[in-house]
């Protein structure tokens, strides 16, 4: 299946999964959060679940979290167009809590079907829950961030490179540190299937603002300096 058979099919993909019911998440989410980005990227990044603004709007990784992932993908010459951005599961949790093992297991097949779509030459996962699923295995972010392995998901090889979810340096900007070390060794990776990417050097700073009712609980004005490589 070529590149556009591909792109028609997880569009086609999308539309069948609009009103998926597989769990009881279907009762209380306002939309299904499917995935977005460029159906033929080399690089995919998986995250854990909707938040409250993504259940609203549809895209994954709409708000604070995602605009520091947008911040590290620029640092490393990517926009999010350039990539295929989703999460293991597809609609929001109560509350934001922690998705539960039978969610995990009835939205596996929809994450599964995109990465074997996409054939990404690299799948970042993006905390516990993503990287546990995908992995295959026990361990935690904590042991496995920047700790590239090749795994095989359903018929598609690629190289998964575990790390830590961007949500948690809004709560610990310390972890801001290990995500730039580990966002810095991605154009190498990606250099195993195309040319590798110029890192600009530059500081960005992020103005973190009053989060919207039930997103993430990040004080009022707090300045996260991002020092990208």
């Amino acid at each position: 299946m070529d590149a556009l058979a591909r792109a028609e099919a997880l569009t086609a993909y999308a539309a069948e999964t609009a009103d998926c019911a597989r769990c009881p998440l279907s009762e209380t989410r306002t939309r299904v959060v499917f995935g977005a980005g460029d159906p033929d990227a080399d690089l995919m990044i998986v995250g854990e679940a909707p938040g409250f603004q993504e259940d609203q709007g549809g895209t994954p990784f709409a708000g604070q979290a995602g605009e520091v992932l947008g911040r590290l993908l620029a640092g490393i010459g990517l926009q999010r167009d350039d990539v295929y951005v989703a999460n293991v599961l597809k609609c929001r949790p109560p509350q934001n809590r922690d998705p539960l093992e039978f969610e995990i297991a009835s939205c596996e097949p929809h994450l599964f079907r995109q990465v074997e779509l996409v054939r990404p030459g690299v799948v970042v996962t993006l905390g516990n829950f993503a990287t546990k699923l995908l992995s295959g295995r026990p361990s935690g972010i904590t042991q496995v961030h920047g700790h590239e392995q090749e795994v095989a998901l359903g018929a598609t090889t690629v190289v998964l490179f575990p790390l830590y979810d961007p949500a948690a340096a809004l709560y610990t900007p310390s972890m801001l540190q290990a995500l730039e070390d580990d966002f810095s060794r991605l154009p190498a990776l990606l250099g195993r299937a195309s040319p590798p990417l110029s890192v600009p050097a530059r500081a960005v700073e992020i103005e973190v603002t009053a989060p919207p009712v039930e997103d993430e609980a990040v004080a009022v004005g707090e300045t996260i300096q991002l020092g990208l490589f």
